[in-house]
C-alpha cells in the first residue's frame, strides 16, 4: 500500500496544495503550527473518517469558505485507486472512489489503511476510558469497515433512548414503558455487536502487543491488556450476550431514571491495561507509559498487515520528541522500509544520515510546501 500523492483545498491552513511521495519514509520538517499535523490528519480521514482532534467539519474548512477537499492516489496490490473526500461547513460529508459518488460513507473505509500516532496518544494510558474507547473503535473500523456503521446504530439508539429518560418521571405510563422497553431491546442487539467485535479485537491484539513489550523492555515487564465490558461477557454468542444487557439494564433501571441517563452498555466499556500486574494507568512511570503506548501502534500496525495482507501507512505526529533516544531507535528499527511512513517533526537532529538519506525531506511553512532547500 503506497499513498502517491494528496491533494488539499480549503483543508485547514492550507488553501490548495500538492504533495507527491516519492519514498518511503517522508519527513515533514518545520517549526510549530505551519501545518504538519493537518497534512497527517488528511490521510487519516482518508483512512478512518476520524480525526484524533476530534473536530468538527467546520474547524476543518478554511476559513471563509464553505467546502474543503482532499484527494489522493493510492497504490495497492489491486491496482491504482483514486479518493475523494469532501468536508461542508454546513452539510454532509461525500466521498468518492475512482471519481464516483459513493451512497454509503462505509464503502470508502478500508481503501487506505493508517496508523496514526502521535503526542496525544500517551492518554491512552492515563487519560480516561472514552480515550481509550475511541482508540480500539478507530482500529476496528480499518479491520473490519462494516463496523462503522455498527457503532454508529448504536449510538443513535443510545441517542435515542437518553433522550425518552430525559422526559421520564418517577411514575411511567404504560406507553412510555413500552417505548422503553423497545429502546432497550434496540440497545442490546447493537450494543451486542459492538462489544462482541471489541473483545475479538483486543483477543487478537494483546498477545501482539505484549510481544513488542518484551522486545522493547528487554523482557523486564509483562503487559496484560484486559477488556472490561460494561456488560459482563461471560459467553459471547449473541444471544446470551443480549441477555445478560437487558438483565443488568433491569438491575439499573432505577438509576437510570434518576439520573435520566444510560448507565449501561459498551458506551462504558474500559480496556485495561497493566504492566506485571500492577495498573498502568496509576503507577507506570512516564517511561512505561510511553512503551506501553509504543507496543500499542507496533501491534496496530502489525495486526492491520496481518488482516488487510498489506502493510498500512504510519503516520509519527511529532512523537520522536516525546521518546527517550532507545524508544526511538526501537521504533525506527521496526518501521525501516516496510511500511510507508510520514514523519513530523521540527528539526532533522533525531535523525541519523542513513535515514535522512533515504527519506524524502519537506519543509512545511505556513500551510505551503517548500523545497528542502530552504531548511
Amino acid at each position: 500500500m503506497y499513498l502517491k500523492t494528496i491533494n488539499l483545498r480549503h483543508f485547514r491552513n492550507y488553501q490548495e496544495q500538492e504533495v507527491k511521495f516519492t519514498a518511503a519514509k517522508t519527513i515533514l520538517v518545520g517549526n510549530n503550527a505551519q501545518g504538519k499535523s493537518n497534512l497527517l490528519e488528511a490521510v487519516e480521514l482518508l483512512a478512518t473518517l476520524r480525526s484524533h482532534r476530534m473536530a468538527h467539519d467546520r474547524d476543518i474548512v478554511q476559513e471563509g469558505e464553505p467546502v474543503a477537499k482532499i484527494d489522493a492516489v493510492v497504490e495497492r496490490q489491486t491496482g491504482v485507486i483514486d479518493l475523494s473526500l469532501t468536508l461542508r461547513r454546513n452539510g454532509r460529508r461525500t466521498v468518492a472512489l475512482n471519481g464516483e459518488s459513493l451512497r454509503r460513507q462505509m464503502d470508502f473505509l478500508g481503501v487506505l489503511n493508517a496508523v496514526q500516532f502521535s503526542s496525544l496518544d500517551l492518554e491512552l494510558v492515563r487519560g480516561s476510558p472514552e480515550a481509550r474507547r475511541n482508540w480500539l473503535d478507530t482500529l476496528l473500523v480499518q479491520l473490519e469497515p462494516v463496523y462503522a456503521h455498527i457503532l454508529q446504530q448504536y449510538n443513535h439508539v443510545l441517542r435515542q433512548r437518553n433522550a425518552l429518560l430525559k422526559k421520564l418521571q418517577d411514575s411511567i405510563s404504560s406507553t412510555q414503558k413500552s417505548e422503553l422497553a423497545l429502546w432497550d431491546a434496540q440497545l442490546a442487539i447493537s450494543g451486542t455487536k459492538v462489544i462482541r467485535r471489541r473483545d475479538r479485537a483486543l483477543q487478537r491484539l494483546a498477545p501482539i502487543a505484549a510481544a513488542w513489550h518484551a522486545s522493547i523492555s528487554g523482557s523486564t515487564e509483562v503487559l496484560q491488556i484486559q477488556y472490561a465490558p460494561n456488560v459482563p461477557l461471560t459467553e459471547t454468542q449473541p444471544e446470551q450476550v443480549q441477555q445478560a444487557f437487558l438483565t443488568k439494564i433491569q438491575q439499573r433501571a432505577v438509576a437510570e431514571l434518576n439520573r435520566n441517563t444510560t448507565l449501561v452498555g459498551p458506551h462504558r466499556d474500559e480496556v485495561e491495561l497493566t504492566i506485571n500486574q500492577t495498573p498502568a494507568r496509576q503507577y507506570g512511570s512516564q517511561g512505561q507509559q510511553r512503551t506501553l503506548v509504543l507496543a500499542l501502534k507496533l501491534a496496530e500496525l502489525q495486526l492491520i498487515e496481518e488482516v488487510i495482507k498489506e502493510p498500512p501507512l504510519l503516520l509519527l505526529d511529532d512523537v520522536l520528541a516525546e521518546l527517550d533516544p532507545s524508544r526511538q531507535n526501537q521504533l525506527l528499527d521496526a518501521i525501516q522500509d516496510r511500511f510507508q511512513t510520514l514523519i513530523t517533526t521540527t528539526h532533522l537532529s533525531s535523525f541519523d544520515a542513513q535515514w535522512l538519506n533515504s527519506s524524502q525531506v519537506i519543509c512545511v511553512q505556513s500551510g505551503r510546501i517548500l523545497s528542502p532547500n530552504t531548511l
